[in-house]
């Protein structure tokens, strides 16, 4: 067994409580490492956007009691684990959203709306007016600050999306 150096200078092999909780973060963070890259190399690398993505990992999200599900992933890894790395996915993505200029969220937006199953772009912007759904995009924990940022930056966003479209159909296609 390896020796420790005590601060008084004598040596211990007894490493005791102090390094088992750094031991087991350790471990947590290689295991939530471990588990993002493969999320992000299997699955969020097969999304073109990045509202897309953050689209995809809120939608992993129980709405009723704030857990994220995702069955391959469990399958794999403990639950408690994919909990905690999609929660840290979910931020992320949140953050890399809100860093960028309004003008590139403007393109990503498009071109992640442009793409559901729906009659037309209009259409889309027009449905998550109404039903305010980029509200169920932010993450629990998000300070309230970030929430109305990201809230009201998602509503001037849609107000211009549906006025280009409704005054020049043409612009519909994404712009990369």
């Amino acid at each position: 067994m390896a020796e420790l150096a005590c601060a008084d200078g004598r040596k211990t092999t007894n490493f005791g409580f102090r390094n088992r909780g750094f031991v087991e973060s350790l471990e947590r963070f290689q295991q939530n490492r471990r588990i993002i890259q493969d999320f992000t190399t299997t699955t969020l690398a097969a999304i073109p956007s990045e509202f897309g993505r953050l689209l995809y990992v809120a939608s992993l999200r129980d709405l009723s009691s704030g857990t994220y599900e995702h069955a391959g992933l469990m399958v794999m890894y403990p639950r408690e684990a994919v909990q905690e790395a999609l929660e840290m996915c979910h931020e992320e993505l949140f953050a890399r959203i809100l860093e960028k200029p309004l003008e590139e969220q403007e393109r990503d937006l498009r071109f992640c709306l442009s793409q559901m199953k729906s009659s037309s772009l209009v259409r889309t912007v027009q449905q998550w007016v109404h039903t305010q759904a980029y509200r169920l995009l932010v993450p629990d924990g998000i300070p309230e600050y970030l929430r109305e940022l990201f809230c009201s930056n998602l509503n001037a966003l849609l107000e211009i999306l549906g006025n280009v479209e409704t005054t020049n159909p043409s612009v519909s296609s994404p712009r990369r």
